[in-house]
């Protein structure tokens, strides 16, 4: 990888709404990755989620739950309770952005069956 194309994938991360905070981000060879390491397990998982939704959907409440691990991780280290890794950070993107992301998409899919029969309905 090239100066350039670090500085471009380093918008894209910008551009995602990430905080790109080096000490809250992995590195490779030199380079820092675009997004945190939360956002690194949130858009991971959201490819899992995707893929998974659509052979097995996990139930809302759980979904719920996972989501609020990463809020639950993120209110410890913002009140000083314990500082987060990027390690736990990884991880609680990992289970929150899963969460989150299949919330989204039972939204969605709620959303396309309700167009579907109003198209049909018509």
């Amino acid at each position: 990888m090239n100066d350039k194309q670090w500085i471009r994938l380093m918008e894209i991360g910008e551009r995602l709404g990430c905080h790109q905070m080096p000490e809250r981000s992995f590195f490779i060879k030199g380079f820092q990755f675009p997004v945190c390491a939360r956002c690194t397990g949130v858009i991971l998982s959201a490819i899992i989620a995707t893929i998974i939704f659509f052979k097995k959907r996990l139930p809302i409440g759980l979904c719920l739950s996972m989501s609020s691990v990463m809020l639950l991780d993120w209110g410890m280290q913002y009140l000083k309770i314990k500082e987060s890794t990027n390690s736990r950070r990884l991880i609680t993107g990992l289970i929150g952005g899963f969460g989150y992301s299949t919330l989204h998409l039972y939204f969605y899919s709620f959303v396309y069956k309700k167009i579907k029969e109003l198209i049909k309905n018509t």
